[in-house]
């Protein structure tokens, strides 16, 4: 993965294939690939994490719930969990970019990619801290448009040339364990009320 290997001609193939789709007209994705790169940035995403998990937290007050306080604390751990996961990882591999320039002092690398990561633990986790407090039939809705949103960023990182498809991939594997990991916590320090009543 850092410097040759088997998974890296995929890397290239995908690449190539994505700078053969832009050559035959596919530059008019060029302004939406950019939009979704743009949110995997810091900001919007962290603030919108942390503003979801108070709303999450406010709902589950009104609702009653006994720990309607826990989507505050997941939402700040979530946030910090980020860097904590990427950082070291990139400064492991130290992976240059698809446009091939050596790494600068300043910077960790490529791999995994930081913007996916971001979007996805970001939207994903408020997605969860919401998605608790609203009936099963509205969750149905805001999952699945939420996973879409973070494959959209990859796409976009991708199509623009920022990231190699790996490093993408890595970021949505390290956000599912995030996701997952966050999942498992919620249920055994707040089950979700839902699970117990069979309301939909």
């Amino acid at each position: 993965m850092a410097a040759d290997g088997p998974l890296l001609g995929l890397d290239r193939w995908v690449r190539h294939t994505v700078a053969l789709l832009r050559a035959d007209g596919g530059t008019a994705l060029d302004a939406p690939a950019h939009f979704f790169a743009d949110l995997g940035g810091t900001v919007p995403a962290i603030p919108l994490l942390l503003g979801l998990g108070a709303l999450a937290a406010w709902r589950a007050r009104r609702a009653g719930a006994a720990r309607w306080w826990l989507p505050l604390p997941a939402a700040a751990l979530a946030a910090a969990l980020i860097p904590l996961l990427v950082v070291p990882a990139k400064a492991w591999f130290a992976r240059p970019g698809p446009l091939g320039l050596p790494l600068q002092p300043h910077e960790w690398g490529w791999y995994p990619s930081g913007h996916t990561t971001t979007a996805c633990v970001s939207y994903g986790v408020a997605a969860l801290l919401v998605g608790r407090t609203l009936a099963p039939a509205r969750r149905r809705l805001l999952y699945p448009a939420t996973a879409l949103l973070g494959l959209a960023v990859g796409w976009g990182l991708i199509w623009c040339d920022y990231h190699w498809f790996l490093d993408v991939l890595a970021g949505w594997c390290l956000a599912a364990l995030v996701l997952r990991g966050l999942t498992a916590g919620l249920d055994r320090l707040a089950p979700d009320p839902f699970d117990r009543s069979g309301k939909s």
